[in-house]
């Protein structure tokens, strides 16, 4: 896509890799066509987690936890996750991995529509990742800024969309217009709100990396 294929894979043959228990659950992803972050976002996510150091993680999107399990794994030992799920199907499954993976201390699954439950949360997060619907970003946003801690990061992956983001919305299919051109909106209101300093990375499939200001 956005990087020659060869560099991707000779980058991430570097990657020293995760637990038995977290490759066991991507081999499961992978094999099942459930949604799992690549490999350079793994490496991202880890780095950010050892610089940034949050106790406090906000996920919007789980499937079936992965991604929880790894920020558990990686984060700080006193950090805690709380993270989202609507699709039903896959919430015992998160369920069943985070208590396989001994995490049920340190993370919180919360059932139904991020739209909904984001507005009921309350208090503030030193990181949040967005990893669900990508026409629903935008949407999150405002509850999104409002949760984020001064000085808190805001990871959202999958903003490029395979290339297509760079594309005419004529050029899309019509089925996924939609989609595209609210992350269009995302990712302005991301490079253009007051309130964060964005940049945008063809890590993956595109990384939007966020941090709110303290002023």
């Amino acid at each position: 896509m956005m990087i020659d294929e060869r560099m991707v894979t000779f980058i991430d043959s570097l990657d020293r890799g995760n637990t038995p228990f977290l490759d066991e659950i991507e081999k499961y992803a992978l094999q099942n066509r459930v949604p799992v972050i690549r490999k350079s976002m793994q490496s991202l996510l880890k780095f950010l987690l050892a610089l940034s150091k949050p106790r406090n993680i906000l996920e919007v999107g789980t499937a079936i936890g992965f991604s929880s399990l790894l920020m558990s794994e990686y984060g700080p030992d006193d950090c805690h996750i709380t993270t989202i799920e609507k699709y039903e199907k896959r919430i015992p499954q998160a369920k069943e991995n985070f208590r396989r993976g001994g995490a049920e201390d340190r993370i919180t699954l919360l059932e139904g529509d991020a739209a909904d439950i984001l507005k009921e949360l309350t208090g503030s997060y030193d990181l949040i990742f967005m990893d669900a619907a990508k026409g629903q970003y935008i949407i999150f946003l405002p509850d999104i800024l409002r949760l984020l801690a001064p000085g808190g990061l805001l990871v959202s992956d999958n903003v490029l969309q395979d290339g297509d983001i760079v594309e005419s919305r004529f050029a899309v299919t019509r089925r996924n217009r939609t989609i595209h051109a609210r992350m269009r909106d995302y990712l302005y209101e991301l490079k253009h709100h007051p309130q964060l300093e964005t940049v945008i990375l063809p890590v993956g499939d595109g990384a939007a990396l966020s941090v709110g200001r303290k002023d």
